[in-house]
């Protein structure tokens, strides 16, 4: 079996699903609420603490292969989506607590509507909305990862572990036809000696 994520590793990201899934059903309904100044601290106490766990959890998951746990070679274009889709979720998830602080802010100086309370309120909705997108593909290529029997998914879920002596007919003949395919694909990709 591969390598494993470490317990430190799996703290944080099993810690912060829950402080997202937090922030999702907390979230405000109107932003009248925030005249509530009780409300409007622990939103700003909420993003702040958000986003340093955000930014703790980039510095320290990007000391990790994407792939760590992998028993076989990951195809390229793989990693390029992986990687793409990893970054494009921390750039949501630093964006949430980041316009969400604007919008307290904008707020507190008694700005409730005008273009910068708009455009704080659009990123913000903007983010989110990318955000459940960003985490439905991730958790998606993750359940793909573990139906093919990678060793993936053992790396980082404490759930369903896999067995990488004993794979599926269906599981192979995924990696049969998804390897025709992506070594297609990866032909037509540019690599670094060109």
């Amino acid at each position: 079996m591969g390598r494993s994520h470490t317990f430190l590793a799996k703290s944080i990201h099993w810690v912060f699903v829950i402080l997202y899934a937090y922030g999702i059903f907390k979230q405000l309904d109107d932003l009248e609420q925030l005249e509530d100044s009780g409300l409007l601290v622990f939103e700003v106490v909420f993003a702040s603490v958000f986003l340093l766990i955000v930014l703790i959890r980039y510095f320290y998951m990007s000391r990790f292969e994407t792939f760590l746990g992998a028993t076989e070679p990951v195809p390229l274009i793989h990693k390029y989506l992986a990687k793409t889709v990893h970054r494009l979720m921390y750039f949501c998830l630093v964006l949430l607590p980041l316009t969400g602080l604007a919008i307290a802010a904008l707020f507190r100086r008694g700005i409730v509507d005008g273009p910068l309370m708009d455009g704080a309120i659009g990123v913000h909705g903007f983010a989110a909305d990318l955000s459940y997108l960003l985490i439905a593909v991730h958790v998606l290529a993750a359940v793909y990862s573990r139906l093919k029997n990678e060793g993936i998914w053992t790396s980082m879920v404490p759930l369903w572990k896999e067995d990488a002596t004993k794979k599926s007919g269906l599981a192979e003949k995924i990696t049969v036809f998804e390897g025709n395919v992506l070594q297609k694909v990866e032909a037509l990709l540019p690599t670094k000696k060109q």
